[in-house]
């Protein structure tokens, strides 16, 4: 069976080739890298070499026209470029596997979506604990009803010097797109957001690294509400203390709680104390494998490379079925969607509904 010819596009010194979105590739037995696209010519080598593609271009609209790839890593972290890559990659019919966040503004992903649509390509994001079979065996358990009604799903960010609006963005997109996995789709937010312990302003609006476009606020707490009495919490700060170590979603039921990190192998507990008096009640934490509930983990996290494995060959099988990725671009875009909302919220001051009617970034206009 012949193999997928395969591209990769990545930015050495502004954003590069992402969490492995160019090696995965060489995992894939279905999949051979027929070139590469790097602007930077040290990098463009170094990459060609790392991936034995035979090609290497400067310009990725010149790689696209002549490789004709079936599939294209569009791997650059930084999201500046992720609207005008995924545009040309969509125009030459070629199927995408995306870096988060996937843009910077929702008016870019609503173009990028529409492309996708028109020539009918498919698009997956790199939320790699979407893909984890533990966050599947959590949903089932969800389903299950093994910790009755979803009542909170409480997440932060890793609350290091990024705390407020750079966490937000470059983290929060995973935390978001995990709620939504769980609990469906966000109805409504309400938010605010500080800066040096008062209300952020205009004039705190700053541009974040990454190039992730513009942020606000070293302070951010937001609620979200969704289907039923389920409500999701967020919250970013400058921590003095703990930096890293809030970075999960606990999930709260009316039976019990999960307590869910990220990544493809997650760390996953569940506790069936409807209290949420834990270590005071007689219900142990029980760990959460892709095996099941108290079950010994099958899997290597190092043989899974960070997650991408799964992510690629679902893409391939969602071309081969036309069907969505499992997390496909508009997931993405949903994802940026409650990123959004937490400052549209804070700039007028009340509760916004969701989808935004506002697709222009809100701090623009603050």
């Amino acid at each position: 069976m012949a193999k997928y010819r395969v591209a990769v596009i990545g930015r050495t010194g502004k954003g590069a080739y992402g969490h492995g979105l160019d090696t995965v590739w060489l995992k894939c037995d279905k999949a051979e890298v027929v070139a590469v696209a790097d602007e930077n010519e040290a990098g463009r080598t170094a990459a060609a070499k790392r991936l034995n593609a035979k090609s290497a271009y400067a310009d990725f609209r010149q790689m696209l026209e002549k490789e004709r790839p079936q599939i294209v890593s569009v791997a650059d972290r930084w999201p500046d470029c992720h609207r005008d890559m995924v545009l040309a990659c969509a125009e030459y019919g070629a199927n995408i596997f995306l870096e988060k966040p996937a843009s910077q503004t929702l008016q870019q992903v609503d173009e990028m979506v529409a492309v996708c649509e028109k020539h009918h390509v498919k698009c997956a994001i790199a939320h790699q604990t979407a893909y984890s079979p533990r966050v599947k065996v959590v949903k089932d358990l969800i389903g299950e009803g093994k910790i009755g009604a979803v009542m909170e799903l409480r997440g932060h960010g890793k609350e290091d010097k990024r705390g407020g609006g750079e966490d937000l963005m470059v983290l929060g997109t995973h935390t978001f797109d995990l709620m939504r996995h769980l609990a469906g789709d966000s109805k409504w937010c309400f938010a605010r957001i500080q800066q040096a312990g008062r209300k952020a302003v205009s004039g705190d609006v700053r541009q974040g690294g990454e190039q992730i476009g513009p942020i606000v606020g070293d302070h951010i707490t937001a609620t979200y509400g969704f289907a039923g009495i389920a409500l999701g919490h967020y919250v970013t700060h400058v921590a003095k203390d703990g930096a890293s170590t809030r970075y999960w979603l606990e999930v709260r039921g009316t039976k019990g709680t999960i307590h869910l990190g990220f990544g493809i192998l997650p760390a996953a507990y569940l506790c069936e104390d409807p209290s949420g008096m834990f270590g005071k009640s007689k219900a142990p934490w029980v760990e959460i494998t892709s095996a099941g509930l108290g079950k010994p983990e099958p899997l290597n996290a190092k043989e899974l490379d960070n997650g991408n494995i799964l992510i690629v060959n679902d893409l391939i099988e969602a071309i081969e079925k036309d069907r969505a990725p499992l997390d496909s671009l508009s997931d993405g875009r949903a994802a940026l969607e409650m990123i959004m909302a937490v400052y549209e919220s804070h700039r007028l001051e009340r509760p916004v509904d969701l989808p935004l009617k506002n697709r222009k970034h809100p701090l623009a206009a603050m």
